[in-house]
């Protein structure tokens, strides 16, 4: 995942300077951008993750706020399959350190497990969600002998 922070602050860079078809406004000082799609690759060229919002707007220099932000993140291998899908109504986005995070409600959806719940972040250098409050886990998968 070392290869998705450089890629990612091109990526933005890019769009601010670009402000393709997919975003009616350039993304500097509190300019907003509709239905914000950043695609986000590997050093080898497979696709890593694809972060989306109906709304992105800078706050500051390096903030960027979300919402409806849906993060989709797939697999490493060959098959390039989703692998995670993040969904938050309002998120922030620091692009320096490429973490995510909100104080409202988060739902992270896989195969084998959802989970919801508040006061969260997302890590992508971990790989990993931290949810602080109200946070709700189900299984999706068998968990044989969990109780022994």
């Amino acid at each position: 995942m070392n290869a998705f922070r450089p890629i990612l602050l091109l990526g933005l860079a890019w769009l601010m300077v670009t402000a393709p078809l997919n975003v009616t406004a350039q993304l500097t000082g509190n300019a907003a951008g509709k239905n914000f799609s950043l695609p986000l690759f590997t050093d080898a060229g497979a696709r890593s993750a694809l972060l989306r919002a109906s709304l992105a707007r800078t706050v500051g220099g390096d903030r960027i706020e979300l919402v409806e932000m849906n993060l989709t993140l797939f697999s490493s291998d060959v098959a390039n399959q989703i692998d995670t899908i993040i969904l938050a109504p309002v998120a922030t986005f620091l692009p320096s350190t490429t973490l995510a995070s909100g104080e409202k409600s988060v739902r992270v959806i896989r195969d084998d497990i959802e989970i919801t719940g508040e006061q969260w972040t997302y890590d992508p250098a971990g790989k990993k969600v931290s949810l602080q409050k109200n946070t709700r886990v189900v299984f999706q998968a068998q968990l044989p002998d969990i109780l022994r």
